[in-house]
């Protein structure tokens, strides 16, 4: 049984994917998104042979059949996990008969984003429990058994201000980062001079760069200029800028972070590469993501909260530009932020 024109252009009107289905149970049309969709179904050929689901193909015979409209789930497993809200209605047809609409509303990036805030959420709060625990155990100490040991308290009262300073720097990474994500989609306007940035940031590591043996060597131009955001440059550098100093020195050794700034084409590349340990391959893809962290004990240890590179993917992304990361063990590890030259 023929589809009329009518309801083929009218199925080509939808936004979502969509498909007709005839009394034979095959595809009678369906809409550019859902050729995208399922690029090897076939006008003509049984629904079975593009759809795998029993549940919709159940749902596509009862409406056939004379039923009302049906809703179902769809989840596809390769060649990577979808989940689809399938809505199953009869359309009939004055001149063809009945068919049966089948239209599919993708839920994986909405789902993808649930997750990815329950494990948000769930980071922020392991994170925060930690410290928030220590504290309240130290102050019952010093209002108990400490209360008149003067060298405990003196000890006690200065790892609660570490921790109390670890929380604070996870808040503002936190706030930075919700600043940045809203602010995501406008581009900045105004001008600003990358070199200056650089070397603002250079000369307030200085001192932590000499206790830790770490000798700042910096490559650049006069000036090279951007549109950017001053503030959220800053953070960019000094992210990777102080990751370098703290990740990439080596006990005992005298060592240095090389910072280089360059004109490649239409982009400018910031490039801070170390010389330290280096990172293992199978951790580069996952580290801009909240809260992942090589060694969670390192980072701690050296006041990191596990946000800062999420910070500086995010910070490059509202620039248009985009994070290279390369490294391998034992020869250090190289990070270029490519941004839009002015």
């Amino acid at each position: 049984m023929r589809v009329s024109s009518p309801c083929a252009a009218l199925l080509e009107a939808l936004r979502d994917p969509a498909m007709i289905i005839d009394v034979d149970e095959r595809l009678g049309a369906m809409n550019g998104s859902m050729k995208a969709l399922m690029p090897a179904a076939r006008v003509g050929e049984a629904l079975s042979l593009a759809v795998r689901s029993p549940d919709i193909l159940d749902a596509v015979r009862r409406v056939l059949a004379g039923g009302a409209a049906e809703a179902a789930k769809w989840r596809e497993a390769v060649p990577v996990e979808r989940i689809f809200d399938v809505f199953v209605s009869p359309l009939v047809d004055d001149m063809s008969g009945r068919f049966a609409v089948v239209t599919l509303r993708d839920l994986t990036d909405a789902r993808r984003i649930e997750r990815m805030r329950a494990d948000f959420i769930a980071n922020v709060s392991h994170e925060l429990r930690t410290p928030l625990a220590s504290l309240l155990g130290f102050v019952e100490t010093l209002q108990g058994p400490a209360r008149d040991d003067p060298r405990a308290r003196d000890r006690f009262l200065g790892i609660m201000r570490e921790q109390g300073r670890r929380m604070s720097r996870l808040i503002d990474d936190l706030l930075s980062l919700s600043r940045v994500e809203q602010h995501q989609h406008l581009r900045p306007k105004t001008s600003v001079d990358l070199v200056s940035v650089v070397r603002h940031v250079v000369d307030g590591f200085s001192f932590i760069a000499r206790e830790r043996r770490v000798t700042l060597v910096i490559d650049a131009p006069a000036n090279l200029n951007l549109v950017g955001d001053r503030d959220e440059l800053i953070r960019l550098a000094e992210n990777l800028i102080g990751n370098a100093i703290k990740y990439g020195s080596l006990p005992n050794q005298d060592t240095r972070v090389d910072i280089s700034l360059a004109a490649i084409g239409a982009q400018i590349r910031l490039r801070v590469r170390d010389h330290g340990i280096g990172i293992a391959r199978e951790h580069i893809p996952r580290l801009t993501e909240r809260f992942y962290r090589i060694d969670a004990g390192a980072s701690r240890a050296n006041g990191g909260t596990g946000l800062g590179l999420a910070l500086v993917k995010h910070i490059i992304i509202r620039h248009r530009g985009r994070l290279e990361i390369t490294s391998n063990p034992g020869e250090g590890a190289c990070f270029d932020a490519l941004l839009p030259l002015s």
